[in-house]
């Protein structure tokens, strides 16, 4: 089922990309479906807006097959500082609480919370990353009475370092916290399970590890928040004019807090071959097929001296390295010279493979290191 994945992109053999996490590449299902896209644009009468809200509701079943969730509780957004956001205008804080954040967390996830804090007179809680790379505990010690919002990854975005979000969620409900997630660098990746975390807001990017084209993401809401209050208001998100009482109702469901012009023809339709893909694939088996990379990675690394994230703690599809010594210069453009292509991520480097990868890839990344170092 996953041989040959390398065919379905646009991806010479002589390039060893190894950062999805930045950016994935698209599949080419994906680049013929954007191509009919633009042919509708070109040739607009022959527009039927049913057939892309259907398209819609298609995409929110897809993603929430990947999470657990019921495409009712998925809106469609355009990303992740778009779905914090939506989230910091619902959630309650109040003078003398705190938001609990990583240290180094990704700025989509930090930047809403810190103007929220500064606005109410609350303050942010930066849990310092630990030197044995236990997350969970430092960041379930920091959570206390006074936290008002939890806001999360599963996973630190530089070096694939676990969080256990469903202790983490219950130690939220312990203290009455709301739990918000930015779960781009994992879902379709790894499985995740909505049911279980019990996020109140849950939100991920779409153009890494969904395959997706970028300006796409979605937004997970918690029920007892599908009444709250949408960030725009369009003709996506409201029903129809009530004809008798003039009334305008926002939509049912996390609908209401979609974005305007959601129905893109282009991005929603390379966003809908790209999901029947991943979909097909499942999280399960793509990180069964990553992990032994990342694990070789591991093991070339530590051959070198340098420091990874301990198996047990790091996700099977991304990994990052830290080096004993300052990296050289321009390290990134240095690698790509050599058709070699990682992250710069925390002062080391993060490498993230695919299914196009295979041992080749990684071993092309620590021949080309030897060569600069």
């Amino acid at each position: 089922m996953l041989d040959n994945i390398r065919s379905l992109f646009d991806m010479p053999s002589e390039v060893a990309y190894l950062n999805c996490a930045g950016q994935s590449p698209q599949l080419e299902i994906s680049r013929s479906a954007g191509i009919n896209g633009i042919g509708i644009k070109s040739n607009p009468w022959k527009l039927d807006p049913e057939v892309w809200h259907q398209a819609s509701d298609r995409l929110r079943e897809l993603f929430s097959n990947l999470i657990g969730a019921t495409g009712s509780d998925i809106a469609i957004i355009p990303s992740t500082s778009y779905g914090v956001a939506t989230a910091a205008s619902n959630l309650p804080l109040g003078k003398g609480q705190n938001i609990v954040v990583l240290e180094a967390q990704f700025p989509s996830n930090v930047y809403a919370w810190e103007k929220m804090a500064a606005d109410r007179g609350a303050e942010l809680s930066v849990v310092k990353r630990p030197d044995n790379y236990d997350w969970t505990s430092a960041v379930v010690a920091q959570i206390s009475e006074t936290t008002a919002i939890a806001a999360l990854p599963p996973c630190h975005w530089t070096d694939g370092s676990l969080l256990d979000l469903v202790a983490i969620g219950e130690r939220c409900r312990e203290v009455g916290a709301a739990l918000v997630v930015d779960a781009t660098q994992i879902v379709g990746a790894m499985p995740l399970d909505v049911k279980a975390i019990k996020p109140d807001f849950l939100v991920c990017s779409a153009y890494k590890w969904l395959l997706c084209p970028y300006s796409m993401a979605f937004l997970y809401v918690d029920p007892k928040w599908q009444s709250g209050r949408a960030l725009e208001h369009s003709q996506f998100n409201h029903k129809p004019r009530d004809p008798v009482t003039g009334i305008v109702s926002p939509q049912e469901g996390a609908a209401r807090f979609d974005m305007g012009e959601r129905n893109n023809f282009v991005s929603l339709s390379m966003a809908v071959a790209a999901m029947i893909q991943v979909v097909s694939w499942g999280p399960e088996k793509v990180q069964a097929a990553l992990r032994p990379l990342t694990d070789l990675a591991a093991r070339n690394a530590e051959e070198r001296g340098w420091a990874v994230p301990p198996a047990n703690s790091r996700t099977g599809h991304i990994i990052g390295i830290t080096f004993p010594k300052k990296l050289p210069e321009k390290i990134g453009e240095k690698l790509a010279r050599k058709n070699v292509y990682v992250g710069e991520r925390g002062g080391g480097l993060r490498i993230s493979p695919y299914l196009y990868n295979t041992s080749d890839d990684i071993e092309a990344f620590f021949k080309a290191m030897d060569h600069l170092l």
